[in-house]
């Protein structure tokens, strides 16, 4: 397998090298265990010595000429990549589009309790759809849910702002506040 091919195990991805006899160019640059340049060799004698101190020839730069070989534990290799990739994936924030549902006929105080719901969404960082439902005549009363939309985005828009303004879509008017810049940032010291 060349570099740059990566194989899957469970939920991390590792780039795999070709080690050993894998590596088919009969003369490499060799680098030792500890980082030291030991010049250039044939393969069968850096396998030899990779070998040797027990442990595998990697080639980390096949793109060059000669290629670049280490001397290196691949298993220790491959469990360190892991660890890197898992800390990754941690520190990485991905923004679920989080939804609130509001009626034609909401009231007030369920109003403000749907904003202080989409304020905490907004907050974390998470764009917020909100969707308004019309049933049987209230269809016919588009600027009434237009008002309800924009009630409910005066409530926000000290988090959040209008990314999507709001639209009619067979029975439901949609609109997505997305955070403001301000609202996801580092408070500072």
């Amino acid at each position: 397998m060349a570099l740059g091919l990566v194989f899957r195990n469970t939920n991390y991805i590792v780039k795999k090298l070709r080690i050993n006899l894998e590596i088919r160019v009969p003369t490499i640059r060799l680098i030792g265990a500890e980082g030291e340049q030991l010049g250039i060799m044939s393969r069968d004698a850096a396998i030899a010595l990779a070998q040797e101190s027990g442990l595998d020839l990697a080639e980390v730069a096949p793109n060059v000429n000669p290629p670049v070989c280490k001397i290196l534990d691949y298993g220790k290799y491959q469990y360190h990549q892991k660890k890197v990739e898992m800390k990754h994936r941690r520190m990485q924030k991905k923004a679920e589009m989080k939804g609130i549902r509001i009626g034609f006929k909401i009231g007030d105080h369920d109003l403000g309790i749907k904003s202080r719901q989409a304020h905490g969404f907004l907050e974390d960082g998470n764009p917020v759809k909100v969707t308004l439902l019309f049933r049987g005549r209230e269809a016919a009363y588009k600027d009434l849910g237009l008002a309800k939309m924009m009630k409910f985005y005066d409530a926000v828009k000290d988090v959040g702002r209008m990314d999507e303004a709001p639209k009619k879509q067979g029975n439901a008017m949609l609109m997505v506040i997305t955070p403001s810049r301000m609202s996801h940032q580092a408070p500072q010291e």
